[in-house]
């Protein structure tokens, strides 16, 4: 029973990792949603004061009661938020819109307060602005005369046929000054969420495609085809202003009038009217690979400047995951020192923004545009030759496997040893569906849809994390039973409780967990060697590894078989928690990567092998697993030699 309750312990402990990580993951989503209706509400004050106040006098009764009211709201709705270092400075920002709407300041100084606070907030509490692909106008359009035309009219004048007997009116859309404010965003958030106390409805219902789709269309309503025909020739021939929207962010949440900042006045009426009309243009302009990350880095430096480290953290890891971290499988294939130069350098850079010495990251940023110069050599480099390529296959794939291997193979060995084919099954089942979902990755990375490397740094250290965690657990009790003695006694009376089937079921996972996270890296390896055009290299580098692998596993299972089980017990306890340290600073340098974690650099080398990294993060905890396993080792030695005294 004792046994038991101690592996349902690990149980519990491999369920609250699993807990935390979906408790984050729902806490960002529940603050996500929240900072998008109190962006709602400050933008609805943007768009609508002007017609509440005008030259300083009341003219609605009803819509200056609204601002006073959405205005109030917001401070109240801020303070529901998580602590932030940039709350307070958000908070004086509401304070001082709420006091210009109550002064009945002029509405384009109330419109400049209410984009500032919108501004800080979603550098604060970032959430999704834009959509995930292109959106279908003609959708939109018909969507529009479907669900919208009968209160805002055909054309989006705000003349349907039910709008006489709605109060307050509908918006219309076509309204010039209203639409000079009003962002893609903010009509994607209205159509979205609806407005209280008015005949707008939400319509979450539908499709988050569509509202995107809706939101475009009814952006174009108050531009007509001259000004989509002017905006294009300007797009066409002003190279300047495509350097002002390097991805469709910048389309969804700008407006007209913050674009008339940059540009003359006419210029953004027209550029507005064609990219709302046209987004794609938007999307083939975006810069991509070493372009995005010079481009992510530049902003990232001009944040840290102006003393807004969590806008230059934020840009610093879209510079490494957006543009740099899909090109590295390739560069690591063909110059594995240059990768790991650029890998220390960005986090040299996202340390020094961290730590607000903007020296450092200055120096930083420097060096990595030395080293991206010289990635930028080797990409047009011509592509590797046959036998780089079957070495990279090989050496890929003997490096992924052997690790997965020894995971797997030890808990064979184990289940054979204390005669358990009934439990071998589930770590059978575990290797076996890794493989299978590692080929559906290498389908869906290469003819679906392109794993963000984001993505991959979190799958690899959620994926590594609870793989440490579960082989530490197994290594306590592995060492616990081989100090323990009388294995006769101990298999036969209390191995089923020990390896129940929820056990069962754990080593399935684990064996799903140590070989899925070696399929995906390799994936992502294939993927970019293939890309050199060797093909027969590449599958003869596979094969052969394959080859290899597989009489390694024989080697393995003969010689571990041959072992005693309590020698077995030790040998094996103390493989296992190695491994587990390898695989903490493993994940955790990933989730360092992904953004997850902090960035403190010490000066201690990299060892990619041992999961040694040059960070204090993933140094802490290789040292507390560590210590874990020797406490737990003491405890087992000091409970057996109290057992020989006795």
């Amino acid at each position: 029973m004792n046994n038991q309750k101690s592996f349902l312990k690990r149980i519990a402990s491999i369920g609250a990792v699993l807990f935390l990580i979906t408790g984050s993951v729902f806490a960002q989503t529940t603050t996500s949603g929240d900072a998008k209706q109190l962006w709602q509400l400050l933008d609805y004050v943007a768009v609508d004061y002007s017609g509440a106040v005008a030259d300083g006098v009341i003219i609605s009764e009803a819509e200056y009661a609204e601002m006073l009211d959405f205005t109030e709201n917001a401070g109240k709705f801020l303070q529901s938020l998580p602590e932030h270092a940039s709350k307070p400075n958000i908070a004086e920002k509401i304070a001082e819109l709420r006091a210009a709407v109550l002064r009945k300041e002029a509405s384009i100084e109330v419109t400049r307060l209410a984009h500032q606070a919108n501004a800080s907030l979603i550098t604060a509490y970032p959430f999704p602005v834009a959509p995930r692909t292109v959106p279908d106008l003609a959708r939109g359009q018909a969507l529009y005369a479907a669900q919208c035309a009968t209160c805002h009219g055909v054309n989006g004048n705000g003349d349907g046929p039910l709008a006489e007997n709605l109060e307050p009116k509908p918006i219309a859309f076509t309204d010039p000054e209203r639409a000079r404010t009003r962002s893609l965003m903010a009509l994607y958030q209205v159509i979205s969420q609806g407005v209280e106390g008015t005949s707008m409805v939400s319509f979450k219902a539908l499709p988050e495609e569509d509202r995107w789709a809706l939101a475009f269309y009814i952006g174009t309503l108050s531009y007509d085809e001259s000004m989509r025909e002017q905006g294009k020739h300007i797009w066409n021939s002003e190279e300047q202003i495509k350097g002002l929207f390097a991805d469709v962010n910048l389309l969804t949440t700008i407006t007209e009038a913050a674009l008339a900042k940059t540009i003359q006045e006419s210029d953004a009426r027209s550029v507005t009217a064609y990219l709302r009309s046209r987004p794609g243009v938007v999307e083939t302009n975006k810069p991509v690979g070493l372009a995005l990350a010079r481009l992510r880095l530049a902003e990232s430096l001009a944040a840290a400047r102006a003393g807004d480290r969590n806008l230059a953290t934020r840009l610093s890891l879209s510079a490494y995951l957006d543009g740099f971290e899909p090109l590295e499988p390739i560069v690591n294939t063909r110059n594995g020192s240059l990768l790991i130069a650029v890998e220390t350098a960005m986090l040299t850079y996202r340390s020094a923004v961290s730590q607000g010495t903007i020296e450092q990251a200055e120096a930083a940023a420097v060096q990595l545009e030395q080293l991206f110069v010289q990635v930028d050599g080797l990409m047009q480099e011509a592509k590797a030759d046959p036998t780089t390529t079957f070495v990279g296959a090989l050496t890929i794939l003997l490096r992924e496997g052997i690790e997965a291997l020894l995971i797997v193979i030890g808990m064979i060995t184990f289940l054979k040893k204390t005669d358990r084919p009934e439990v071998l099954r589930h770590v059978h089942r575990g290797w076996i569906s890794a493989l299978l979902a590692g080929v559906l990755t290498w389908v869906v990375a290469t003819y679906l849809i392109g794993i963000s490397g984001a993505s991959r740094e979190v799958t690899e250290g959620i994926g590594s994390v609870l793989a440490a965690v579960v082989l530490l657990s197994v290594g306590l009790w592995m060492h616990q039973k081989s100090s323990a003695g009388r294995w006769q006694d101990y298999l036969k009376g209390k191995l089923s409780a020990a390896v129940s089937q929820r056990s069962a079921w754990a080593l399935f996972a684990l064996a799903f967990i140590a070989v899925y996270r070696e399929v995906f890296e390799t994936v992502l390896f294939y993927s970019a060697l293939a890309a050199d055009g060797n093909s027969g290299a590449l599958v003869a580098g596979f094969f052969t590894a394959l080859l290899l692998l597989i009489v390694i596993a024989w080697v393995l299972l003969r010689t571990s078989a041959r072992i005693p089980l309590g020698t077995f017990f030790s040998f094996t306890s103390i493989l296992v928690v190695v491994l587990a340290v390898v695989l903490i600073g493993k994940g955790v340098s990933a989730l360092q990567e992904a953004g997850w974690i902090g960035v403190t650099l010490i000066t201690i080398p990299r060892v990619e092998w041992l999961g040694l990294y040059p960070t204090l993060e993933t140094f802490i905890s290789q040292i507390i697993v560590g210590l874990i396993a020797l406490g737990g080792f003491g405890i087992s030695w000091v409970k057996t030699r109290n057992n020989m005294i006795k």
